[in-house]
């Protein structure tokens, strides 16, 4: 079997999930569901970032130690899993000193090893929201676009990793799409920073300034920067310390799934360290935008974070994934409202593929045995077939291309041509044609919750047990009608 690496960022815990890695985390589950169904063998890796002054910060307000603190916050990101239906393989925690800190010592050693690392006198720009110095030109108004804060001048002697010994390698690399970077836009603005000048960067910061991370190999007085140890948990959860069969057969990653917020990271300096190591390089970096609520940015000043454990209580897993894949662009800022949810909600998921299954079922049960089961001949659904065929082809099209938004909708456009169908056909008037063109629609169903499977799994599987295919013999189908509840009964509430 072909193998198939990929990974989601490591959310910073400074505070609980909200809705924005939500969005990633889906993003990636379709991928890798997708990839299965392809007979590839994937892994997929998710996990926490817990180290930084953030952190300790964050701990000491709450009155807790480092790392009650975020032993409580990643407890949270893991059960991301069971509440979005994440098909994740592992979940890797930066704060694991068994399985992160050897593969993290070992990179320091490979890197300085190489001379790629020395110390220096520096003064610079932090900002503790990025958990990374920033340039003044970044600047807005004096203060982090990002944060909307004003950095901090730090004066420090800090180890440095040689960023700019690399430019022309990782210039080759992206522009040749040895490292793939989606969109294209990312890939430009990548590659203009290479242009700009690429500086080094700094790798460790002072054990006094920062407190709690990982200390620097043979100089307990420096913990190694968040960023430059946090990026090697793609390695790390695969063994690279031990030089495992896992990491031979994995490394390296098919496909990294990250904001745009720290594209930077992922696109230089964590290929840079690669190179410095001679590992292979990423083949793919896929950049999705923020979610903005009400066309504002989440904050907790403005009271608007968005929960998705609390979303997901209210509508359920499926609805919630079906709302990010579809409204929000995959590669662009999308936006939130409860009304925008509902609005999916009740004219896509009720009343589409959630009506027709209703109406289909209800018309096969008149037209069952006395056991609900229907015998489809597949050579007399050309006209469907042919519908299927073309959805397939855009569908799979589209994921290939990470665009989830359109995938869906050669989904839904499906489901319309079969409320069409069934309108024109005007099965429930009975007789041979009005059987036939509901055994037509039921075999349109199966090809629906098979294509559905990636992006809302548990409908698919409510599908295929309403309409359970218990036989399948050449061209000929025998199909079991289970009366089910409503898919998504529709929701009136604003």
């Amino acid at each position: 079997m072909r193998k198939f690496y990929i990974t989601t960022s490591i959310p910073y815990v400074n505070a609980p999930p909200h809705i924005g890695f939500a969005l990633e985390a889906v993003q990636a589950d379709v991928v890798a569901r997708y990839r299965r169904l392809l007979k590839e063998d994937v892994f997929f890796l998710t996990g926490t970032d817990e180290h930084g002054i953030k952190i300790a910060r964050k701990a000491e307000e709450a009155g807790k130690s480092p790392q009650e603190f975020v032993n409580e916050i990643s407890k949270k990101f893991k059960a991301l899993k069971k509440a979005l239906n994440l098909s994740t393989d592992d979940f890797i925690r930066t704060t694991d000193a068994q399985r992160h800190w050897p593969s993290v010592e070992k990179v320091w050693n490979k890197i300085k090893a190489r001379e790629d690392i020395y110390k220096k006198k520096y003064r610079g720009l932090y900002c503790v929201g990025h958990e990374a110095f920033i340039l003044e030109k970044e600047l807005v108004g004096g203060k982090c676009p990002i944060h909307q804060k004003e950095p901090e001048v730090v004066e420090e002697e800090n180890y440095f990793f040689r960023l700019s010994k690399y430019a022309d390698k990782l210039k080759k690399a992206i522009s040749r799409n040895k490292i793939k970077i989606i969109p294209e836009t990312k890939k430009k603005e990548a590659l203009n920073l290479i242009e700009q000048g690429l500086e080094d960067i700094s790798c460790s910061r002072l054990k006094e300034s920062v407190k709690w991370g990982i200390p620097v190999p043979g100089d307990d007085s420096q913990i190694i920067y968040i960023w430059f140890e946090a990026l090697i948990n793609y390695i790390s959860a695969l063994g690279y310390a031990e030089d495992n069969a896992k990491f031979k057969k994995f490394w390296p990653a098919d496909l990294h799934c990250v904001g745009k917020d720290i594209f930077k990271f992922h696109s230089l300096v964590w290929p840079a360290m690669l190179l410095s190591c001679g590992l292979d390089l990423p083949k793919k970096i896929f950049v999705h935008g923020f979610i903005n609520v009400a066309g504002r940015k989440m904050s907790k000043s403005l009271g608007n974070i968005v929960d998705p454990f609390e979303l997901v209580e209210k509508y359920g897993t499926d609805p919630v994934r079906y709302f990010l894949l579809r409204e929000v662009p995959p590669t662009e800022d999308g936006d939130f409202t409860y009304e925008r949810f509902e609005e999916r909600y009740n004219s896509d998921l009720a009343s589409g593929i959630g009506n027709l299954l209703s109406r289909v079922s209800k018309m096969a049960e008149k037209i069952a045995d006395s056991e609900g089961r229907v015998v489809i001949n597949i050579k007399d659904a050309k006209e469907i077939i042919s519908q299927i065929k073309k959805a397939k082809i855009n569908y799979g099209k589209y994921l290939g291309e990470f665009r989830f938004n359109e995938s869906l909708k050669s989904i839904w456009e499906l489901i319309g041509f079969c409320d069409k169908y069934c309108d024109t056909k005007r099965p429930w008037e009975g007789g041979e044609g009005g059987a036939l063109a509901t055994k037509n629609l039921l075999y349109a169903l199966t090809g629906l919750a098979e294509m559905l499977a990636v992006f809302i799994p548990e409908t698919s599987e409510k599908i295929l047990n309403q309409v359970k295919i218990i036989s399948e013999k050449g061209l000929t189908l025998t199909i079991k009608i289970n009366k089910e509840r409503p898919l998504f009964p529709r929701r009136l509430d604003k």
